[in-house]
This record gives C-alpha cells, structure tokens and sequence, in this order.
C-alpha cells in the first residue's frame, strides 16, 4: 500500500503448465499427455506456457490499471472441477 499508485502487485498462480519442450536440449522431449490428462481440465486440455504469459502481459498493461492486490488463479478450472485422475 506504501508504494501505490506507481507499483501495483498481482500474482499469478499456475495450474498444471506442460513446459518439456521448453527445456533445454539436452533434457526436452514431447509431452506424453493421454486424453485424461487433457480431460481434467474444464477448458480442455493441459495449460501451456503462453497461457501464463498472457496472463502477465495483460497485467503489465495499462488495461489493467485498476488491478492490484489479486491472485490470477490459470488452470483452465481444474481447482473449481478438483477431480484428479
């Protein structure tokens, strides 16, 4: 509070993130993700990295000016659903 308006703090809390393609070489692979996994999550399909990225471009934005102080929870609904396979 001491530092508004110039900063602004939001946080982003990720769900499952499929990031093996973005390791390094040595490491990286195709993710093995089965249908159930895609299943789980009410939107779909398992989370990429560009989700997450989206999330922090749009509050880096004077778009969301008026945002401070919030947890950006980016799952695709999976904590709402809670059903785990």
């Amino acid at each position: 509070m001491s530092l508004a308006p110039e900063i602004r703090v939001n946080a982003i809390s990720p769900g499952w993130i499929e990031v093996s393609n973005l390791k390094k070489l040595s490491v990286r692979h195709e993710p093995a993700l089965s249908r159930a996994d895609h299943e789980q999550h009410p939107v779909g399909r398992v989370g990429i990295a560009a989700d997450i990225a989206a999330m922090a471009v749009y509050l880096a934005s004077e778009q969301a000016g008026f945002i401070t102080g919030q947890n950006f929870i980016v799952d695709g609904g999976v904590t709402k659903k809670m059903l785990y396979v």
